[in-house]
């Protein structure tokens, strides 16, 4: 029987589906089944389950096999990029051969012609082939090799890209192109929000940070040869000038994966081996979190919702470098925003566009600093004003003065808990009594990694290796992914914030007028119902949200 017809009798598809897959394919040129899993008619695991039955081929799933490198050296790696299939395994005159295509018997002819080995297809899904090549022979590693022509290394011609001229060719040529759309394309698909393109002497690096974490791609050795040619290509299209390589460059890329628009900061850095490259890319469709989706309790959200509801005051957020701030800031711009508030913000730069709200950008090459920003948009009539970070005594003048005539004012701190943050402020040099009257509220804020939802299951711990401050009842369950696809084998995927909410009353006012130490004003803060960092975390250890080493490696003691 025919696919169509076992479908058809299987009750999968309807005659109507079939017939229109048919016409697919006589535009396209497409195979029928193929034409069917474009058209979304049906998953490629469930036609690949049905070839399976019908041919008598094993289906397998490529995340649980190991392959040995021996194995692996079997077949060119022409062959498996041309061909998208790996080898998997081999007994004494037998190669197992991981396929998508159970009819490409001209490839499994070349490969016993190649190799004298008797070919066995196995059946697999071709993005699980597609991860196996990219983790074992390479990211880009097909390119690449179209790039080398199969020439050996030290055939190649890298000193052609000496010539600024030379290089802008082939910082233009399709391969490199593609190369590098790969790179970030990768970047894209693994949830990555930064890349890393590092030059060593004999090597190049490129690793993601993937939830707070580096991981490092696999790289083809000649990846190497072509590094002049693909830092040029990311300068060309971050609009950077290509023959400078002396000092540092900061450029913008903008594009579309999937309908998804995707911003990319560019910073390019001089360094012993060549050119550094970091990639921040920011995914304008993942930006527009409610303040719960953050991972704010109900108990903190009603408080800082209380806090924005204000018609003027300070409230900052702080928190080291990626931890979260400026999302939550758009989160609560975005509880804010409608047709009777005008919002302003300043910002370095704008990460991220939101609609109904007026963003400036800073720039200081022409003298537009964050307090002269501030300065300029009062005159605009605001109700609420953000300020990307509070820096230097100006733009905390400027802010508290903006407060004191009404306005609501938002802002970023770099300090370790919300305690601080008006110690900071007067550090700088903002009059105490100033900071008491304006500064209303202030959240210190980490992010942690959540367990995999995928593979999360119960774990007990050592529990004399627990950390002081956290206790485990009789009978209490946490919780820990083992490790799968879904999560790249970590356990953890995704991240959420950890919250500390200091609201201002006239207690801690007056300690801010005596100047008294940041552990003396967490002290008063506890005793109005201000929770840690901390004990926020042991919350989501309990709540199965979260790991306790993630909370442990976040928040200090």
């Amino acid at each position: 029987m025919s696919i169509s017809q076992i479908l058809l009798e299987r009750g999968l598809l309807t005659q109507e589906q079939i017939e229109e897959a048919m016409a697919l394919q006589r535009v396209e040129g497409l195979r029928l089944d193929r034409a069917l899993v474009q058209l979304g008619l049906i998953t490629e695991r469930q036609l690949l389950e049905l070839m399976s039955e019908q041919l008598h081929i094993p289906l397998v799933n490529l995340e649980e096999v190991t392959i040995t490198p021996e194995t692996l050296r079997v077949l060119p790696s022409k062959i498996v990029y041309r061909k998208r299939l790996v080898p998997i395994s081999q007994t004494q005159d037998t190669l197992n051969i991981a396929t998508s295509d159970a009819f490409d018997l001209y490839a499994f002819d070349e490969i016993r012609l190649m190799t004298g080995l008797n070919v066995q297809p196995v059946l697999a899904a071709r993005d699980e082939i597609e991860k196996v090549i990219k983790s074992h022979y390479g990211l880009g590693g097909d390119t690449l090799d179209e790039m080398v022509g199969g020439g050996s290394e030290e055939g190649a011609t890298s000193g052609a890209v000496e010539s600024g001229e030379d290089l802008l060719e082939m910082a233009q040529e399709a391969s490199v192109i593609k190369l590098v759309n790969e790179i970030i394309l990768e970047a894209v698909n693994e949830r990555a929000s930064d890349i890393h393109i590092e030059p060593y002497e004999h090597e190049i690096s490129i690793r993601y940070r993937i939830d707070g974490v580096l991981h490092e791609a696999s790289v083809p050795p000649q990846m190497h040869r072509f590094q002049a040619a693909i830092i040029s290509r990311i300068k060309i299209l971050a609009s950077l000038n290509i023959a400078e390589r002396r000092v540092p460059q900061d450029g913008r890329i903008k594009f579309n994966v999937g309908g998804r628009q995707i911003d990319v900061r560019v910073s390019v850095i001089p360094m012993l081996y060549g050119e550094g490259v970091v990639m921040r890319l920011l995914d304008k469709s993942n930006v527009l979190f409610t303040l719960t989706e953050l991972g704010m309790d109900e108990e903190t959200n009603d408080s800082f919702k209380g806090l924005i509801g204000h018609p003027h005051g300070i409230i900052l957020v702080t928190g080291p470098t990626g931890s979260g701030k400026t999302t939550t800031l758009y989160a609560a711009l975005n509880a804010l925003v409608g047709p009777e508030i005008k919002v302003l913000t300043v910002e370095d730069p704008v990460e991220y566009h939101l609609r109904g709200v007026n963003q400036i950008p800073v720039d200081h090459k022409v003298g537009m600093t964050f307090e002269r920003g501030l300065r300029a948009i009062l005159r605009h009539d605001p109700d609420v004003v953000m300020i990307g970070e509070i820096r230097d005594l100006e733009t905390a003048r400027a802010a508290t003065q903006a407060a004191l005539t009404g306005h609501l004012v938002l802002s970023t701190l770099h300090t370790n808990d919300a305690a601080s943050a008006p110690m900071r402020l007067i550090d700088m040099g903002v009059e105490p009594y100033l900071v008491s009257s304006t500064l209303i509220g202030s959240m210190a804020q980490r992010l942690v990694r959540k367990i995999c939802s995928k593979c999360r299951a119960p774990h007990e711990p050592d529990r004399a290796k627990l950390p002081k401050d956290f206790t485990l009842a009789a009978g209490e369950q946490i919780y820990k992914g083992t490790g799968c696809p879904n999560c790249r084998n970590t356990g953890c995927r995704g991240r959420c914030g950890l919250y500390e909410l200091m609201v201002m009353n006239e207690e801690i006012g007056e300690l801010v007028m005596e100047r008294v130490s940041a552990p003396k004003v967490t002290a008063a803060a506890r005793a109005h119902g201000m929770r840690l960092l901390r004990e926020d975390g042991w919350l989501k250890v309990r709540g199965g949200v979260t790991t306790v080493d993630e909370v442990v490696m976040c928040t200090a003691l």
